[in-house]
């Protein structure tokens, strides 16, 4: 990786933030991502947000140019097996975005048992749950241990405003799904968890679990939108010290939010501390490099980085030019 923790702290105070183009239409705030319409268009803007617990933890430099580059190639790389909202990247940042009304479920898939969250199967299952979505778990699981079949454990987001994990009886009885839909999307949902994993294995990672969102365009397709196979809604781990530290009871070297997540879960209750405590400058940086790295493994390619120290101007002004 080419880009020093030096340049990475540097642009800790050049974040992006949040943003507020005075073009288009401002649509949605996300917990990451901004949405606008312009010119007809859905224009989708990943920002440095870093995002868990069902709250906003921190800004992490570059994020945001990570998670838009990667969403790119996994759509690129699973249009095969569903199509997806993908039609322009004019910015590191930005991606435009077919138009598509979003299923209220997020498919989760989980590979192995793990998790921090109150929707995570490790979580559930040290309390007892051992009927997790619909899915029969076995007695004697350790944490991060692989399940022998993939399992999908969906969620939404009620009223609370928090997510929740439900059943595929549920969503299908509450409307959110068709039984038709569900089988549908549940299939292409196996599909692209086994190329995730396939594609990390060759580049020596794991996809240990991930989420998808699906959605249904004007002429009722279901598309692929939001991201895919990125480290803020997967995780991703080592494969060569995975074994050894699993033997060991050690968390797995990972490439993902995981450094964030547990940082703050030992230094306080995320879902019910008023102000959160600031994460330290290291923190930061490693978790920037996590982020980097693994879009380099993913990818094999380097991530250069776009260098603004104004990112929402250098937006504004690739937004201009299409």
């Amino acid at each position: 990786m080419s880009i020093s923790r030096d340049l990475i702290a540097e642009y800790i105070s050049h974040t992006l933030t949040e943003t507020n183009l005075p073009i288009g239409q401002k649509l949605h705030t996300g917990k990451v991502r901004d949405t606008y319409e312009i010119n007809g268009e859905r224009v989708i803007i990943t920002t440095d947000r870093q995002s868990a617990f069902d709250r906003v933890l921190a800004a992490i430099p570059f994020k945001g140019q990570v998670l838009n580059r990667l969403a790119a190639f996994w759509f690129q790389n699973t249009k095969d097996i569903v199509k997806n909202h993908l039609q322009a990247i004019p910015h590191p940042n930005v991606l435009v975005a077919q138009k598509a009304t979003v299923f209220p479920v997020e498919m989760v898939i989980r590979g192995y048992i793990t998790g921090s969250t109150n929707t995570s199967a490790w979580v559930n299952y040290e309390k007892g749950v051992r009927n997790f979505c619909g899915n029969t778990l076995p007695e004697g699981l350790q944490k991060n241990e692989k399940f022998p079949e993939p399992i999908i454990t969906p969620t939404t987001k009620p009223e609370t405003g928090h997510d929740e994990n439900i059943e595929p009886e549920e969503i299908i009885a509450r409307g959110y799904m068709t039984r038709e839909e569900w089988e549908f999307v549940s299939q292409k949902t196996r599909a692209i968890f086994e190329r995730g994993q396939e594609i990390c294995a060759k580049n020596g990672l794991i996809l240990v679990d991930t989420k998808y969102e699906f959605g249904k365009t004007e002429d009722g397709k279901i598309i692929l939108i939001d991201e895919v196979h990125t480290p803020d809604s997967s995780r991703f781990w080592d494969m060569e010290s995975y074994a050894e530290r699993f033997e060991k009871g050690e968390e797995p070297k990972s490439f993902d939010k995981d450094v964030l997540r547990r940082w703050y879960a030992k230094n306080c209750d995320p879902y019910a501390t008023g102000d959160l405590p600031t994460a330290p400058e290291e923190l930061i940086v490693d978790v920037a490099e996590a982020y980097m790295e693994a879009y380099e493994k993913i990818t094999g390619t380097e991530f250069v980085p776009h260098l603004s120290k104004n990112p929402e101007e250098s937006i504004l002004e690739a937004l201009q030019r299409v």
